[in-house]
């Protein structure tokens, strides 16, 4: 029992000193009550003790008011009411602050004693239910209802039973708690069961509530049984702790005694199935609100339970304690509502983006599904193509159009399985891997998560990523993804997945075949321009914060900036270019320098340098030398193949510029296919017999492979052995065959885009990449004359101007 000199409680009764209580009817204390039901008495408010009737207590007065209230109820012979606080911190209690039940009592004597403590002799004699509490006056005052006196029959059985038991159980309780004898010869010596359960209401150590409900009952039997349920529940503590004590007895030092206490706590745990960790009580709580299914609450009620039995300084507990809040930050069941306005969303993704019609249309056709069936697994997107045309950045667009929550995952160099799968819990620092755990940061089970670079995964000793993501991007097995470390299914069948890349050819097969592969092809010059007019020159004059002194740039510069200053299929390069204008705007202005009021094309070189690319780089008709088409995750490009004829070393090709194999076998295979058909293409065998060849790509640090060069190499060594010379503004791109024959190859969007900035007009491809063309939008295609052929002989005939 808390002590507090300030407030109103009774003494410690371990002090063999102090008055011990006794029981009321004395001859001062005898005569009847003279109060009535209504009436309004002097209200005394009790800290964490109850007064019972026919028990007489002293009681410490702390509040100035209370020792008003004594000393002029013993003054004037008034009768009180005592009653419990509910709170016993509350300093100023009120109507809703004390219990409804007290006990009416009168005040027998005040005692002044030493260091200016007082108490008053209190003498306790009917229950009464506390009405109306006022506290106008100098203290409390409260309107009371009397309740009945309980008759106690000496002679019933049962009674006399229920004194005997409890009697001797408090007893034991008292013994085994080293309580005062004063107080033992009481409780032995008390004649009457109405005068043993107001005593132990009174004086023995229980918690207040309970004494309150004893307290309430409306029967003397009732009462007496309520006691002897929560006395005897002290007593089985009692010898708990006894017991704990044999089991954990050991000679004691500073550690051992540490441990001994720990000992105690595990022991009192698994007895009792309470802790007192508030860690435990919040857990709970969450766990409460969870829309779990039955298997994830019987794995958390379980590990829940294993918690308990930890102690907070051992290694155990933080792990069990970081494993239960990961599985309450996950949003199990907890998703954003769709927003199915077909016309908004794609409102909102041309405002982002600018072009990408395949993919916006993809992402509209989803939604109208949705909108008619909500319960469709959401797909699995793959968007590759080269860098900085917007891929990642489509993702947040997509997520703000449909109304989902929005998460970005990198995959760049990651080379361990447990990344994507999570840590088993048998490691120390395991975590869930990082699907998991950008759920938990999302806090939603349907986002739209972008898995960024899934073509730069790596595998080494400690697993294949790869692989692992065979489960996240399966819409059959996704819906029961299994973490290592959360060792329980989670539904990833809402989650819309979007993965970026720029090469397909390094993602795995088995892991590209589960998702919707949709090209995202680079943007052609006037793309770029609007592109930078819309989005990159407003982005670049709020960062650099020239809205109101920039000067207009024109499409035009736009146009020269991108053909000139950059070499990308994307618009990465050119926003860089865009904010290098931008700074050197600002120098100019803080150095007092007037400013042009637009910035023309020829005004670039004050504000960029040189320019560093010349797309007008074409090679015009000669001999021997022929305009490739070449694709790389940057974009298209021309590739220029030059061929010369040397005399000695007969029938040798040599070739430079950085080739890989696949370039390397073309080159030979066209050779060959020379050498087999001399005659056919007016060329003496023993010329070509007696005279080397030397085949050139310029550029030769830039590595270069693939067969699409087949066809440009074979007509560039016809052109050198034969003496014609190669049509101007023709390129081409095919792949050629033994026997002669074009095959088709891939990458034309941007081959043809690159075709047409070098100022290409004539194009030759093979037959079968007809329908790829046609997929192109038209307005790529103006200007390009396509010639479609399926054998050499057609290839030859195109790009050799007569002899």
């Amino acid at each position: 029992m808390e002590k507090n000199k300030q407030d109103i409680e009774i003494n410690d009764m371990s002090n063999d000193e102090q008055m011990m209580p006794l029981f009321a009817g004395g001859e001062d204390d005898n005569s009847p009550l003279k109060c009535n039901d209504g009436d309004m008495l002097p209200l005394l408010p009790l800290r964490n003790m109850v007064l019972a009737p026919d028990v007489i207590t002293p009681i410490q007065i702390g509040r100035s008011s209370s020792l008003e209230l004594v000393k002029e109820a013993n003054k004037k012979k008034l009768e009180i009411v005592v009653a419990t606080q509910v709170q016993a911190e509350t300093e100023d209690p009120g109507q809703n602050d004390i219990y409804t039940i007290g006990t009416i009592a009168r005040v027998l004597k005040v005692i002044k004693l030493p260091n200016n403590v007082t108490t008053a002799i209190i003498s306790g004699k009917r229950k009464a239910i506390i009405k109306d509490v006022n506290n106008e006056g100098k203290y409390l005052k409260a309107t009371v209802e009397l309740l009945p006196e309980i008759e106690e029959d000496i002679n019933d059985t049962k009674n006399n039973a229920l004194k005997d038991i409890l009697r001797k159980t408090t007893c034991r309780v008292l013994k085994e708690s080293d309580a005062p004898n004063d107080l033992l010869f009481v409780v032995k010596n008390v004649s009457t069961l109405t005068e043993l359960t107001s005593f132990i209401i009174t004086n023995f150590p229980l918690e207040t509530a309970d004494k309150i409900k004893a307290l309430r009952c409306d029967t003397l039997t009732k009462c007496a049984e309520q006691l002897l349920v929560l006395i005897s529940k002290e007593e089985e503590i009692i010898n708990l702790k006894n017991e704990i004590h044999s089991k954990a007895k050991f000679n004691i030092d500073k550690q051992q005694r540490d441990y001994f206490l720990q000992q105690q706590l595990r022991q009192i745990q698994e007895e009792l199935g309470e802790t007192s960790q508030s860690e435990i009580d919040d857990l709970q709580r969450k766990a409460y609100k969870m829309k779990w299914d039955n298997a994830t609450h019987e794995t958390f009620t379980k590990e829940l339970h294993k918690l308990e039995h930890y102690h907070p300084s051992s290694p155990e507990y933080a792990v069990q304690l970081n494993y239960l809040e990961t599985l309450l930050s996950l949003p199990w069941g907890i998703t954003t509502v769709d927003h199915f306005d077909i016309k908004k969303a794609e409102t909102i993704l041309n405002k982002d983006h600018y072009g990408l019609d395949k993919v916006k249309q993809r992402i509209l056709e989803h939604l109208a599904v949705l909108k008619y069936k909500g319960d469709m697994k959401a797909p699995i997107l793959c968007l590759y193509g080269p860098p900085g045309v917007g891929k990642t950045s489509l993702g947040r667009s997509i997520a703000t159009a449909i109304g989902r929550k929005y998460v970005r995952m990198s995959l760049g160099g990651i080379h361990d399985e447990a990344e994507i799968r999570g840590h088993r819990r048998t490691y120390i620092g395991a975590m869930p891997g990082r699907i998991i755990k950008n759920l938990s940061k999302a806090g939603s089970a349907n986002p739209v998560f972008v898995l960024d670079e899934i073509d730069k995964l790596a595998a080494d000793i400690k697993g294949d990523p790869a692989s692992a993501l065979l489960e996240v991007l399966d819409p059959e097995q996704n819906s029961t993804f299994h973490d290592n470390f959360l060792d329980i299914d989670f539904d990833l069948s809402n989650v819309f997945f979007i993965a970026t890349a720029n090469d397909v050819t390094k993602i795995p097969r088995a892991l590209r075949d589960r998702m919707e592969m949709i090209e995202v092809n680079g943007y052609d010059i006037d793309e770029k321009i609007e592109i930078a007019s819309k989005h990159l020159i407003p982005k670049q004059k709020k960062e650099h914060a020239l809205a109101d002194i920039c000067p207009t740039i024109t499409k035009n510069t736009i146009q020269e900036i991108a053909a000139r200053y950059t070499a990308e299929a994307g618009v990465r390069d050119l926003d860089r270019k865009i904010a290098k204008l931008m700074r050197t705007v600002a120098f100019k202005a803080s150095k007092g320098e007037e400013l042009p009021k637009r910035i023309n094309p020829g005004d670039l070189k004050d504000f960029l340098g040189n320019p560093r690319y010349d797309y007008d780089k074409k090679e015009t008709a000669q001999v021997g030398v022929v305009n490739g088409m070449a694709w790389s995750s940057v974009g298209g490009d021309l590739l220029f193949i030059e061929s010369s004829i040397n005399d000695g070393e007969g029938g040798k090709l040599t070739m430079t510029g950085n080739l890989g194999d696949v370039m390397t076998e073309s080159a030979k295979l066209a050779l060959e296919f020379i050498k087999a058909h001399c005659k056919e293409f007016g060329i003496e065998y023993d010329y070509v017999k007696k005279h080397s060849l030397h085949l050139h790509f310029p550029e030769g640090a830039t590595p270069k492979d693939g067969p699409s060069a087949g066809i440009a190499i074979l007509t560039c060594l016809v052109s050198t052995l034969t003496g014609r010379t190669v049509k101007p503004n023709l390129a081409m791109s095919g792949e050629i065959s033994l026997r002669g024959k074009v095959l088709p190859v891939g990458g034309l969007k941007e081959k043809v885009l690159a075709a047409k900035r070098a100022g290409i007009t004539d194009i030759i491809l093979c037959k079968k990449n007809q329908n790829d063309i046609e997929e192109i939008e038209q307005k790529y295609l103006q200007g390009v004359t396509f010639h479609y052929v399926t054998e050499m002989r057609e290839v030859l005939s195109l790009a050799l101007q007569p002899a």
